[in-house]
């Protein structure tokens, strides 16, 4: 619903004509945003009542003026009229477009949009991932339920996104949809992709999002320790379907391989390494980044252990394993029956490769972070801030250096002290 809507007929001055006359402006304001429509027509200054706004005096001329934009104004009332009745968004940019026959140029957000995620789904897998599209079609959405709440409408002139709209929608995300930071920065993320097709086609003139600024918030990644991937692994599991999932999330912590990597494993997966062992070649479902990573000893107990497995020979698969939230329920159980407080995912299973399988023991984190899929070490890199461990480690060994070093050089002291 729209709070203020004002009209305003003014003498235009900056554009003087050379006979003296100058040209009468109309100024829409809706919601404090203005913009201005010329009347086409020119007086001289010396004829204008600002109060009224209007020509002065009784004569012909006058009162034939004064007509005139008494009907423009007028058609100014009934557009404005007619986009309330057809439960459009009603703009200031919408008004001039409609009285100065432009309206057929304007471009709407919700097609453009939805364009975009055809595209997109047209090129999975082959380009995109399907869980991709499924974040923009989400992304989406939200977009169409602030169009609501906000404006109470399903669509929006692409003209009328500002910075205002943008901190409104990130606030909605926040607030109505109950947001986390770092979750409403990357739905705000996925809207700018859509304003910068905009941009680039040159349908809008101003990028909204120049002076807005968000950040991500460093998030701290749980992880196994030894010890409790230890329990996990030793642990005898009397129900089949528990052990089962053990070992595919065991399989995950040795390989870094996120649920939907491991689900799309195949045997073609699996071939000869650089170093004539067995590795895995495969591709990040959500990066498509290239992961190519060397079979560590329980990794292959695993793959051994199913390879005869019903569903792994009918389906060319590495490892049976079972949907996302049968998954996800049974590691609950096995975190209940092992005594880990720790939420078990398979984002755990990830990092638990990345800090105490790999990092912790000393592989270089440009190793991980090729085997992991990062496409930049920066992502690797925050891992290596949890490792207060491996600091440890690194500084122990250190302290035994220093110390030897010292030994040495009184040594040296001592025996030339002796001989002097």
């Amino acid at each position: 619903m729209n709070k203020t809507f004002n009209l305003l007929f003014f003498l235009k001055k900056s554009k003087i004509k050379a006979n003296g006359t100058v040209p009468i402006y109309l100024r829409i304001t809706i919601d404090g945003k203005p913009k201005e429509i010329s009347s086409k027509r020119n007086i001289f200054p010396e004829q204008w009542d600002n109060k009224l706004q209007r020509l002065s005096g009784r004569s012909p001329e006058a009162k034939a003026m004064n007509d005139y934009l008494k009907t423009f104004e007028q058609e100014i009332y009934e557009a404005h009229h007619q986009a309330m009745k057809d439960k459009t968004p009603v703009t200031s940019s919408l008004l001039k477009a409609k009285v100065t026959g432009t309206e057929q140029n304007r471009r709407m957000l919700i097609p453009i949009f939805q364009e975009h995620n055809r595209r997109m789904q047209t090129l999975v897998p082959d380009e995109y991932a399907q869980g991709t599209v499924d974040r923009y079609e989400t992304s989406l959405s939200h977009t169409q339920d602030f169009l609501n709440w906000k404006f109470s409408t399903s669509d929006i002139d692409i003209s009328e996104i500002d910075f205002a709209f943008i901190t409104d929608y990130e606030f909605y995300l926040r607030s109505e949809k109950g947001n986390a930071n770092n979750t409403a920065v990357k739905y705000i993320k996925n809207f700018q992709k859509i304003i910068n097709i905009c941009l680039k086609n040159e349908w809008l003139n101003k990028d909204p999002f120049v002076k807005y600024e968000t950040k991500l918030k460093e998030v701290e990644r749980d992880y196994l320790s030894q010890i409790e991937l230890q329990t996990i692994y030793n642990k005898n599991f009397v129900t089949p379907r528990l052990a089962l999932v053990r070992d595919i999330f065991v399989f995950s912590c040795f390989t870094g391989l996120a649920y939907i990597d491991v689900k799309q494993l195949t045997n073609d997966n699996i071939s000869i390494g650089i170093d004539g062992s067995k590795w895995i070649f495969t591709k990040r479902e959500k990066t498509e980044g290239p992961s190519n990573i060397p079979i560590l000893p329980i990794a292959q107990e695993m793959i051994k252990k199913y390879a005869e497995h019903p569903k792994c020979l009918n389906e060319n698969r590495v490892l049976p394993i079972l949907s996302n939230q049968r998954m996800n329920s049974y590691l609950k159980e096995i975190a209940d029956v092992c005594g880990i407080t720790k939420e078990l995912t398979f984002h755990v299973a990830r990092h638990t490769f990345a800090t105490t399988v790999t990092l912790t023991n000393g592989v270089p984190m440009e190793s991980v972070s090729k085997m992991l899929g990062h496409k930049s070490i920066k992502t690797t890199q925050h891992y290596a801030k949890i490792l207060d461990k491996k600091v440890s480690d690194d500084m122990q060994m250190l302290k035994y250096k220093l110390q030897d070093m010292m030994a040495v050089d009184s040594n040296t002291k001592l025996i030339t002290s002796t001989g002097s």
